[in-house]
């Protein structure tokens, strides 16, 4: 079953709670199954690499984790505050996101 997510790849966004809690970044992936995102520099961890060939370099590897979207809030490009995302049809018929505070209207 596919679930929505109110976070889109290419946002940003403001981590909200955890031990990330105040960083801001950009959404890199969204993994709407499971209702998480990764955000560029955001929940960090080290995974222990293994050479699969000759070239290939093993060794240890930083990079980002999956946290759940709930934690994240988006940023509004505008008013750049962390904002709550409406919904709004325009005059042509599309469906577009719009920032809570300063009605700024972004597109997808």
């Amino acid at each position: 079953m596919r679930t929505k997510v109110h976070i889109k790849k290419g946002d940003n966004v403001v981590v909200l709670s955890g031990v990330d809690k105040g960083k801001k970044g950009k959404v890199l992936t969204v993994i709407p199954d499971e209702r998480k995102v990764i955000v560029e520099g955001v929940n960090m961890v080290t995974k222990h690499k293994k050479p699969r060939s000759q070239t290939d370099p093993g060794g240890i590897v930083h990079q980002e984790a999956p946290i759940y979207a709930c934690k994240v809030m988006h940023i509004c490009n505008k008013c750049g505050k962390p904002t709550r995302l409406g919904h709004k049809v325009l005059a042509d018929g599309n469906k577009s996101r719009v920032c809570k505070n300063c009605l700024e209207v972004f597109e997808d």
